[in-house]
Formats: structure tokens, sequence, C-alpha cells
């Protein structure tokens, strides 16, 4: 940390900063400060302002009322250059880059003509490397960024930030796609950035994490300012009651009766995409009544996996059963005719159309059946009431069916999601990272959803790359790598170690048990 005397400079100063779009008010009266060389952790549920907060310091939005000051300056309301320029820095959760370029050139874009005459490409590339190596950032200028993994890419977003100068940096949700160690890496990374005096907002749902990097918690609750506390004098629980208003409970984890197998793979392969491996002899079993989870590090074959079972994807070889017989033509329709629910992995990319509304977002993959649909003509009443059951049913925060559903947080499109493909009642749910980016009470809710579709006699593959969640919800454990699955492993039968072992690799080297 920067020293004392340092820390007392305010860096940043928001007051009274109220946004509204329509009748949702996402910020109402919100005030906080940040001082330089200090990490300050920005809590809140799904939808309680957060990311707004920070477009309107970052200039994306203009605030209806409040005022900004950076380094005791006003800052000019509704621009983003005048915050680029005043030091102020942001890395979205979903990232900004140009797959077709460079790392150099996605840090040089929009800080002059890439290719203007005179331009200093070897000394710009020297000062990139520089900073890479002040900041732990390992990168190679030369890379395409369409071929680099996630934490990579979070790299070159940071990169993007100190080449312009930031002494403010917004995270917003830097950890939501990074494995664990990608994460250590990251935290690395700050604190040399805070010892140099720069200073941090780190917007984020977990609380470990928050501790483990903050020096000061700002939690927000329905857009207000609900609480402000230093990080040594709470913890985890008080912060979670702080975000939701109550005390949360985590769902009561019952052993299950597990029933016959409603979908088997044997010895199946699918092709390679690139550098996205397909599976290689892949064995799998999803019975009745039972959670079969999945732990890998990200791109080794869990794409492949999910648009097999989502019917996007046919295998090469092997033998696929759904309830004991072999599909004759396997496709998306067919998967949902079978009782397949997905929760995509992207809710943005694959999970959501932004400029439909919640009501035709929440019939994306049904508007062609019943009650939806009659000799060719859409029942919209039907259609509306649905998604008005999957709001309330399910805490869409939002104002109501007909808003798009691009105004909304990331977690309320998550459960709206969720919503659509738990309330048909599936056989078989595929839950594809189902509490990315998720608050904790909203967590909480989405495992108690999954547990109560088990008990009914769902069968479920859980994909997550949170390993903690997959050994907490999983009746049973497989492993992915480089497309091969391991043989499953009861609940408790594996620690946390052997299971990174596994992820890494070890288990499969010999091949005498893996599947």
């Amino acid at each position: 940390m920067a020293d004392q005397l340092g820390a007392q400079e305010v860096v940043l100063r928001l007051d009274g900063i109220t946004k509204r779009f329509g009748a949702l008010t996402a910020n109402d009266a919100v005030s906080f400060s940040l001082h330089r060389g200090e990490v300050v952790a920005l809590l809140g549920e799904n939808g309680a302002g957060k990311t707004t907060l920070m477009n309107i310091l970052f200039g994306h939005y203009t605030a209806d009322e409040g005022t900004v000051e950076l380094f005791g300056q006003p800052l000019p309301p509704g621009n983003p250059r005048a915050a680029l320029a005043a030091g102020v820095g942001m890395v979205h959760q979903h990232f900004t880059l140009a797959d077709n370029l460079s790392v150099l050139e996605n840090i040089l874009l929009g800080t002059r003509p890439l290719w203007s005459f005179g331009f200093d490409r070897a000394s710009a590339r020297a000062r990139i490397v520089q900073l890479a190596r002040d900041f732990g950032l390992s990168v190679v200028p030369e890379h395409r960024v369409g071929n680099l993994s996630v934490g990579e890419r979070q790299r070159v977003e940071i990169l993007k930030a100190l080449y312009r100068d930031a002494r403010i940096l917004i995270l917003d949700e830097p950890t939501a796609v990074l494995t664990p160690q990608e994460t250590d890496a990251l935290f690395v990374t700050l604190r040399k950035m805070v010892a140099k005096g720069l200073s941090v907002v780190f917007i984020s749902h977990k609380l470990h994490e928050v501790m483990a990097i903050s020096s000061r918690v700002v939690v927000l609750r329905h857009g207000k300012l609900a609480g402000e506390v230093a990080t040594g004098q709470t913890d985890r629980h008080k912060l979670a009651e702080l975000m939701v208003g109550s005390e949360v409970k985590s769902p009561e984890l019952r052993a299950s009766t597990p029933g016959p197998a409603l979908l088997t793979l044997s010895q199946i392969s699918t092709p390679d995409h690139g550098n996205a491996p397909g599976l290689k002899a892949a064995n799998l079993a999803l019975h009745a009544g039972q959670i079969t989870g999945l732990a890998g590090v990200s791109g080794n074959g869990q794409a492949a996996l999910a648009d097999l079972i989502a019917g996007l994807e046919r295998p090469v070889s092997g033998d696929m059963a759904l309830h004991g017989e072999a599909p004759a033509h396997w496709s998306p329709r067919a998967a949902m005719d079978a009782g397949i629910a997905r929760i995509p992995e992207d809710r943005h990319k694959t999970g959501t159309i932004a400029d439909f509304t919640l009501t035709e977002n929440a019939i994306l993959e049904s508007y062609s059946q019943a009650p939806f649909s009659r000799r060719g003509w859409m029942n919209w009443r039907a259609a509306r009431d649905f998604a008005e059951q999957v709001i309330t049913r399910y805490d869409v925060r939002c104002p109501g069916p007909d808003t798009r559903i691009r105004l909304l947080s990331g977690g309320n499109m998550q459960k709206l999601i969720l919503g659509r493909a738990m309330e048909p009642g599936p056989k078989v749910i595929l839950a594809n990272q189902p509490v990315r980016g998720l608050d904790i009470g909203a967590i909480s809710f989405v495992h108690g959803q999954l547990l109560a579709a088990r008990d009914r006699g769902a069968a479920i593959l859980l994909m997550s790359e949170d390993l903690d969640e997959v050994m907490a919800l999983s009746d049973v454990i497989q492993v992915i790598y480089e497309g091969r699955l391991s043989p499953p492993f009861s609940r408790g039968s594996m620690t946390a170690a052997q299971l990174g072992q596994w992820m890494a690799g070890g288990g499969f080297d010999g091949d005498a048990h893996a599947a």
C-alpha cells in the first residue's frame, strides 16, 4: 500500500449521483471518495447500480443529478475523452478488444492513427514491454488478440489503461472469467499498481476476493449507498448482510437418490475447431436425480461438450443415447424436444438478443410451441404472462416484461435465462457457468433451484470453472482435460488438490483410468 500521507489525498469524489432510466432509478444520491494508493471495493447485488455509477464516472452516461471531481477538478459530464485525459482507465467485464489486431495495435488503438507517417512503433513497443515488466503483465506485443486466453486478454486491457497514463483504474468484475491462478496473478499486479500510487475501484461479487485485495468497501443496495466500512473491520458474513439487507442462507445439501441414466455418451468424439479441442472418446452418464459436476480449466473441451448436449454439434464417432435410445437426428430442436434445457455460458452472445424485450427473450427457445404459438400465430398474451411469471419467481429486477433486455444488469439477465430454462420442468439441464457474475444472494438462489430440480428427478450437468462450486453442489464429479473426461468421482472422495492434479492433466498420464 502507499504511505499513509499519500493515501489521504482524495483523487476522486462523487457527490449525490442520481441516474434514472425511465421509471427505474439506477443510482439514488450516491456519494463516495477514493484516495491515492487505495483499493476501494464496490459491492452490491445484481442491478444495485454499480456499473451505472462507474459508467457515469467514465463518461458513458450523464448523471441526472450530482457531480464528479477528479484530483480536485470537476469532470465534464458524458465525456469519455475528458475522463481518459484526467487519468481514468476502465476495464469492462466484457472486454473491448479487436480480435484481428495484435496486442500492440489494440493498446495503441485510439491514441493516434496506427499507420500514420512518422509514428515510432518501436518506441511504443518498448514502452509497452517496460510497462508489462514493471507490473507483471506478461504479453507478447506481436501476438494476435484472437488467439489469447481470457487472462491474457485482461492483461492487454489493463496495459491499454496504463499506456494512457491512468491514475485511477476501474475494474468491473475483473475475475468473473479468470481461473484461480489468473486471479492470483491479477492481485499481484494490483498490489504493484497500488504501491506505485495508482488508485483502484474494484467491482466484484466475490467476497473472499474483496477481503483479500481492498482496503475499504462501499456497498450499494437498490441504487442507494447502504454502507461504507474498512475491510479490516468487517468480514464476509457482515458484507453479505449489508449487500442483501438480510442474512444470506446457503441451500441445504442432501444426499441424492439417483435414478436411471437419461443421457449417456459412450466413446464420443467431436471435431476440433481451431484451437478449441473437441471431445476425445468421452464417456458420460447423466442420471435422474443427480448433479454431475464438470471441473476443468477453461478451453479444455467444455464448449464441445456443451454444444453436443445442446444439439449444436454432432459426434464424429461413438454412441449417444437419450432415455436409452439413440436419437435419429440430432439438432437444437431435437434436444429441446427431448426435454433438454440449457443455461448457456455467454448470456450476451448465445443466451439473449440484446434489442429484444424480456418477453421475447423469455420464449426464444419455445416460441413455436404451445401455448405461445397456435397454427402459426403467436399468442403474445401467453408469452407476456410467462415472462411475468419468470420475473416474479426469479426476482428479475426490471421495469417490466416490455423492457429491452440490454438495459438489465448481467445478473438479472442470468436470472431470466435461468427461469426460462427451469420453468418448463426439463428432464435434463445443462447448467454452463450458471452463477458467473452473480451476487451472493443470487448465487444461493440459483444453487437452490438446481438442487430443487435435482430432487424433482432432473439430471443436471453443472459446468463451472469454480472448483469450490463444483465440489459443493455435485453428487459426482468428472474432470475434463484436452477433450478427455476422467472417470466419475463421488462427492467427498477427492480433495481440491487431487482434482487440481487431474485438471492439470496429471491424472490422465498413462491414462490407465481415464475414460
